[in-house]
């Protein structure tokens, strides 16, 4: 017997099945991209873990892994937020291939604020890994090397993503309409 859905959910984007289908085959291209090196999978708290975890179980070459954490504000609430790391990367990136792990990609902002922060430290490579690229809203272009599913425009929680701490548990993918919350 299944769970009934949360209260709020709208649709169901993505399956776990789909999920786990489509990582698979994205870390199929990461290890073929990767064969024959070692990479550092840096993810973002808190919403890649679950990601990210599902992606390095998938690879088949060495893995390291190290988290940070970021937290964007601003001044005014019309103009896009400010980045800024609030809990940094455990190890140096000196001289290793690195894939920044997103569980989605929006705007741009923050994916480039932390692709020129970290490429400021020495690794031989930095590319991006997104779960969700939301493009109808990118105002910065960022170069995305690996994506799971491209998502419209509307708010989205499950396997990692979240509203207000709530839903990232989910294994799958949905809609939510926070007007129809509990």
């Amino acid at each position: 017997m299944s769970k009934p859905l949360p209260p709020g959910i709208e649709k169901v984007l993505f399956t776990e099945e789909q999920i786990r289908d489509r990582i698979r085959q994205v870390a199929a291209e990461i290890n073929a991209h990767y064969h024959g090196k070692s990479l550092k999978l840096i993810g973002v708290l808190k919403g890649s873990v679950f990601f990210l975890t599902a992606l390095a179980r998938e690879l088949e070459i060495p893995v390291k892994v190290d988290f940070l954490a970021i937290s964007s504000f601003s001044n005014q609430s019309s103009a896009p937020g400010l980045v800024r790391i609030a809990k940094d990367l455990d190890e140096t990136l000196e001289r290793e291939d690195v894939l920044l792990v997103e569980d989605i990609v929006d705007t741009g902002f923050t994916a480039r604020y932390l692709l020129q922060t970290l490429a400021g430290r020495g690794p031989n490579s930095i590319a991006i890994c997104t779960l969700l690229d939301r493009t109808s809203r990118r105002i910065v272009q960022v170069p995305i090397q690996f994506r799971c599913f491209e998502i419209p425009d509307r708010f989205v929680i499950g396997f990692g993503l979240d509203y207000r701490q709530l839903y990232r548990d989910l294994g799958f993918i949905a809609v939510l309409n926070p007007d129809r919350t509990m």
